[in-house]
């Protein structure tokens, strides 16, 4: 076998040469096509590359790999299905050929306070890189996250940007992606134990820096508030910013005041009954620990909910009570909270860059932490007298 000098990894360039002669029919349905050694050996690869080809083949339904025995052309290649795969798959060939990638988003939601400038950074880098982002949500499943995954890689996506979803473990697909050094980068979180290139904020400096402000305004009895934290790496550092600004400043951490169940601003469980519920809950602790000066929310969802059930409380916002949160939309009217504010649409455009970059075999850094800006707006003021 030979091949022609070319800028297309070697792994996508053996990947289009087994491709074209399945479709010329060099290998019909059925018969072997040459294994992860003799391809290493065809074209003076490592194996790791010729298995990379092997799986785009895979995934793209040409071949059918069997342990032990080898990879066989499908059986099914030429029927109804494999000719609409076919289609699509000189669709890809054709894109690629252009130039032009497709890269898939698979993240658990967005909104006005956080995700929407995620996607806004992605959409301008593929614009600039004359590529495509194609997005599918999660919605904090899981289940759902790891058949995006798979749905994407069935379309012949050029690599994935993946927000992963919250949970103690990450899925299946996300490990495989890892062993075949596939081009992908996570959002907003990292993965403990796996190593794959992330992009996020520096979430322990930012929730250090939030608490710090509120110390400076005299606060000293501070609630926080979150969602179960279930080893999701983002709220886990602001927990411990949160813990770090009270050592440093030799204030008691009192975690009778936190508040770590909060699941009605969860994606699946954003509806008005729920957060109705959660705010009668807010409304109790309130009453339970009247020392609370301060509310520290994980995220703008929380602080509204808290901000409403303080209100209704018949507590004043900042007088009685202040409140900080990460992400805060900007629109006009809105009550703009004092908040960390996330370099959303730069993190967005990392993350497209550093996937063709890790795509053309360029190494990016393991892990990439963007720092947050205070805001300060309405929502917080001195602590209160007497």
């Amino acid at each position: 076998m030979s091949h022609e000098s070319s800028s297309k990894p070697m792994y996508e360039q053996i990947f289009e040469a087994l491709r074209d002669q399945i479709i010329s029919r060099k290998y019909e349905p059925g018969e072997r096509i040459p294994s992860e050694k003799e391809l290493g050996e065809a074209y003076n690869v490592s194996r790791i590359t010729s298995k990379k080809a092997l799986e785009m083949l895979t995934q793209e339904g040409y071949i059918v790999r069997q342990p032990g025995r080898g990879s066989f052309v499908s059986e099914h290649f030429g029927s109804d299905t494999a000719s609409r795969g076919n289609t699509a798959a000189a669709a890809v060939k054709q894109r690629r050929d252009n130039g032009k990638l497709l890269i898939g988003l698979v993240m658990t939601d967005f909104g006005d306070s956080y995700g929407t400038g995620l996607v806004y950074g992605m959409e301008e880098a593929s614009r600039q890189h004359d590529s495509y982002l194609i997005l599918r949500r999660s919605l904090g499943v899981p289940e759902n996250e790891q058949e995006a995954i798979q749905g994407l890689l069935e379309l012949g996506v050029d690599g994935l940007i993946i927000f992963p979803a919250q949970g103690e473990y990450f899925n299946a697909e996300i490990l495989k992606l890892v062993i075949s050094q596939y081009p992908f980068v996570l959002l907003d979180r990292h993965l403990k134990g796996v190593s794959a290139s992330s992009i996020s904020t520096n979430n322990v400096a930012a929730a250090k820096h939030m608490i710090q402000y509120l110390f400076e305004l005299g606060h000293s009895h501070i609630a926080l508030m979150t969602t179960p934290p279930q080893d999701t790496t983002a709220i886990e550092e602001r927990i411990e910013g949160f813990i770090q600004a009270h050592a440093e400043s030799g204030i008691v951490v009192d975690r009778s005041l936190w508040m770590e169940r909060i699941t009605a601003t969860l994606p699946t469980a954003f509806v008005p009954e729920n957060k109705e519920k959660e705010k009668e809950n807010i409304k109790r602790h309130l009453r339970e620990h009247p020392e609370i000066t301060a509310l520290f929310a994980m995220e703008h969802n929380i602080a509204q909910l808290a901000y409403e059930a303080a209100r209704e409380s018949g507590l004043r916002i900042p007088e009685d009570l202040s409140i900080v949160c990460f992400d805060s939309p900007d629109y006009a009217g809105g009550f703009l909270f004092t908040h960390m504010r996330q370099k959303q649409e730069e993190m967005g455009r990392l993350a497209f860059e550093n996937v063709l970059k890790l795509r053309n075999g360029e190494s990016v850094p393991n892990k990439i932490l963007l720092e947050a800006e205070l805001i300060k707006g309405s929502s917080t003021g001195p602590v209160r007298k007497g």
